[in-house]
């Protein structure tokens, strides 16, 4: 046994000589410290519990849009080429999944966005932990990463074609491009202002520079790390876009821009509606990954 000294006074504290019970020890210190993984324990409300209320509450605005819109359709103030009706565009959908094409646009998008937020929200996150956690690292590639983000989506697809060619890998390059730079910002900038006295606690009670990492540090910015990957999915969905502008034949991108040449506005205004409400659900199955992290680390 050895002897390290408490940060909140100088009360001297065994330290335990096995690396197992230095974690264990460890998280205990953290929680009687009074950190959680956001800084100060949260309330409740901010933990984003979903109640009756406040669906009922999300709901409301978009169904105030929904009845505009009919209203303003139904009234044909505004011509149906130029202002469909909700009934229009449902009928588009109902004929392109008679079609057999509904299902495998969605299909297809969405695992383009999964694959491309994957590899991007990994590559992120490792450069955000190197960026955050080494000034060398910081001076190295902050400047050069900071070019690249700045760098417009459609500027790659040119290039992207040329390396690449026209088929899938492009397109999940140019999502992952897209999905990385959200992590890798948030990420490392929670970690420079992750707490001293939680790195100078694990060093105390004795880890390493990777265990400190998974252990404090990660732990310490779970909330920056989750609002990274939110960000990323949703720019996810922005790049898909653009990524399905490389002689795609399938996907709402595709059905996008298709639309569009054929002055289909149904079709168009299905494929908007079709990418929110996927974006969504995305963001909210993310949502529910969030408080499976926040209730081990939080």
């Amino acid at each position: 046994m050895s002897m390290s000294f408490d940060e909140r006074g100088g009360v001297p504290v065994r330290r335990p000589s096995t690396e197992g019970r230095r974690s264990a020890s460890l998280f205990q210190f953290v929680s009687g410290y009074g950190y959680s993984a956001a800084g100060r324990d949260l309330p409740e409300v901010s933990r984003g519990r979903t109640t009756a209320s406040t669906i009922a509450l999300g709901l409301v605005l978009p169904l105030v849009i929904l009845a505009v819109w009919w209203i303003a359709a139904d009234s044909g103030a505004i011509p149906d080429y130029l202002l469909p009706s909700p009934v229009q565009v449902v009928t588009a959908g109902v004929e392109l999944a008679q079609a057999g094409l509904l299902a495998t646009y969605i299909l297809i998008s969405v695992q383009r966005v999964l694959l491309g937020f994957a590899i991007g929200a990994a590559i992120g996150l490792v450069l955000g932990a190197l960026v955050g956690l080494s000034p060398l690292a910081s001076k190295l590639l902050a400047p050069l990463l900071g070019a690249i983000r700045a760098v417009p989506s459609l500027a790659w697809v040119p290039l992207l074609t040329i390396y690449l060619g026209i088929y899938e890998e492009p397109k999940i390059t140019l999502i992952a491009i897209g999905a990385a730079f959200p992590v890798f910002t948030t990420v490392a900038g929670a970690l420079r202002h992750v707490d001293p006295h939680l790195v100078e606690a694990g060093q105390a009670f004795g880890l390493g520079r990777f265990s400190l990492l998974t252990t404090v540090q990660l732990p310490a910015v779970v909330p920056s790390i989750v609002s990274g990957l939110r960000l990323a999915l949703a720019q996810s969905w922005l790049f898909l876009v653009a990524a399905e502008l490389i002689a795609s034949s399938m996907g709402l991108g595709f059905l996008l821009i298709d639309s569009q040449n054929n002055g289909r506005i149904d079709r168009l205004f299905l494929a908007i509606i079709l990418l929110g409400v996927l974006g969504k659900t995305t963001d909210a199955l993310v949502g529910l990954g969030e408080r499976a992290l926040l209730k081990r680390w939080g």
